[in-house]
């Protein structure tokens, strides 16, 4: 269950396996998804992944430190071409301050482990979107988002 952090739910390709992960900022940074990758009996590369509603990079002001924390990320994004700003954008405080997109930052580790199979994430703000979400940052004390994933009988 999340209201700000980014659910992310994996499959094999061939559905025979799936996993779930709860990736907030401090657990995208402590290898919360290289730790469920390396735990799946299947090649990183035969797994899809769905990037859940998550804060959006428009309201999630962070600190200096949180940006710091994904050196590795902002170098591999931007030695692949990317903008750095894709994941942090300068805030207009001035001091540090950044807005971090937890989805960009989710798809840039999950691509350096070999998963090109990537859907989600880009469409979804749990703090502008009041009426849809629940969002801790917004509302203090808030319920959740149930993000789910099976594997069908057969």
């Amino acid at each position: 269950m999340t209201a700000d952090c980014l659910p992310v739910l994996l499959a094999a390709v061939d559905g025979s396996v799936v996993a779930a992960a709860h990736a907030g900022w401090r657990g995208l940074a402590d290898g919360v998804l290289p730790n469920v990758v390396s735990a799946l009996p299947c090649e990183p590369a035969k797994v899809q992944v769905w990037l859940g509603p998550a804060i959006g990079p428009q309201s999630y002001e962070v600190g200096f430190e949180v940006q710091a924390a994904f050196a590795r990320e902002i170098a591999l994004h931007s030695n692949a071409g990317g903008d750095p700003e894709t994941l942090f954008r300068p805030s207009s405080r001035g001091d540090g301050h950044s807005f971090a997109n937890l989805a960009a930052i989710a798809t840039v580790q999950l691509r350096d482990m070999g998963i090109s199979n990537i859907y989600g994430g880009a469409d979804f703000d749990t703090f502008s979107d009041h009426r849809r979400f629940f969002s801790h940052r917004r509302s203090g004390t808030t319920g959740r988002q149930v993000s789910t994933i099976l594997i069908a009988p057969r």
